[in-house]
């Protein structure tokens, strides 16, 4: 058995599996908390909380907490999503057609400013919307845009080797069409895992693809709809099917089940 599991080992790319997290910070940086998704069973409930239900951009999957579409297995967090009928809140008479998961840090491990690393590999083919990002803790008094939203890694399905970074803020938002972004062609997001991260200081924040530096957005040291980001965020990763964005092509109903796979998550403080 030993023998077979070193052959299997050896011919898969060391980017396709699982890697232990880095166990040196970044120079200039301290880690602070760091998730590597190394035990089995439901996300660690001391970092990780679930959405439930529908909730924002007109997306067409219901969010569960059920093992089925949130789990750890085999050193990553496994968000599924699913085509399937099931009742909504325990409710017999009303369905939905997909499932899929969002977990959130908030009230947990939020942070003003930063470094966050999540390696991940994504889902594919048309429909799925896959992220990893952070929203304001002042999100329920103050409300969105004005909370602040960094999106670190956002993928459509219909686009698949596009990688998306954005920040929102009330003077930049996509409601308005003046959000700050950048689109830059990553290969095999689906095939491999990448390393997405994002840098956070009083001046700029700052957005990577496997160490490469590829979007900055600055503080312009105006007012709070420039930039809202003097106060704590906390992280979300979800797996998003259809919506105003995912759902522009429609959804390729012959997909599922769709894996998003998030291999680890790291957060440090600057030294």
């Amino acid at each position: 058995m030993s023998i077979l599991l070193g052959i299997v080992l050896a011919v898969v790319s060391p980017a396709s599996r699982p890697a232990p997290a880095p166990t040196t910070a970044p120079v200039g940086w301290k880690l602070v908390w760091a998730d590597e998704f190394d035990r089995d069973g439901t996300p660690d409930a001391s970092i990780w909380s679930f959405e439930k239900g529908y909730i924002r951009n007109r997306e067409a999957q219901f969010y569960t907490d059920r093992a089925e579409n949130c789990r750890v297995e085999d050193g990553c967090l496994v968000i599924e999503a699913r085509k399937e009928s099931i009742p909504i809140l325990g409710k017999d008479d009303e369905q939905t057609t997909y499932t899929s998961a969002s977990i959130e840090a908030r009230g947990k491990h939020a942070f003003t400013y930063g470094r966050v690393e999540v390696r991940a590999k994504l889902p594919e083919r048309r429909g799925t919307w896959p992220a990893i990002w952070t929203l304001g803790e002042g999100i329920g008094r103050l409300g969105w845009p004005e909370c602040g939203e960094i999106d670190i890694m956002e993928n459509v399905g219909f686009e698949p080797d596009k990688l998306h970074g954005s920040i929102h803020t009330k003077a930049y938002n996509h409601v308005i069409h003046t959000e700050k972004t950048k689109v830059i062609t990553v290969a095999k997001m689906a095939e491999e895992f990448h390393v997405y991260a994002m840098e956070w200081t009083q001046q700029k924040i700052d957005l990577f693809v496997d160490g490469r530096k590829y979007f900055t957005f600055e503080n312009e040291h105006k007012t709070d709809a420039q930039w809202p980001f003097v106060r704590a965020q906390y992280l979300k990763l979800n797996l998003a099917i259809g919506g105003m964005w995912g759902g522009q092509k429609g959804i390729d109903d012959s997909i599922f089940p769709q894996k998003y796979f998030v291999d680890y998550v790291c957060v440090y403080r600057q030294q």
